[in-house]
C-alpha cells in the first residue's frame, strides 16, 4: 500500500520554481516528486549532522 500523502500549498520564488522544473525534468520526475526528494535529503542531512554532533 502506498503511503498517505497530504496536499499543501506553498509560495516559492519564481527562480526556484523554474530551476526545480528543470531539475525534475532531467531526472524524469514530477515537480512534486522532486520537491519531496529534496526535502527528504535535506532532513536526513540535518538529522545526521545532529547525530554526529552529539557523539
Amino acid at each position: 500500500m502506498k503511503p498517505l500523502k497530504a496536499k499543501v500549498s506553498i509560495t516559492l520564488d519564481n527562480d526556484i520554481i523554474e530551476r526545480i522544473k528543470e531539475l525534475s525534468e532531467n531526472e524524469d520526475r514530477s515537480f512534486s516528486q522532486y520537491i519531496n526528494l529534496v526535502l527528504k535529503e535535506h532532513i536526513n542531512k540535518i538529522e545526521n549532522n545532529t547525530k554526529e554532533f552529539w557523539k
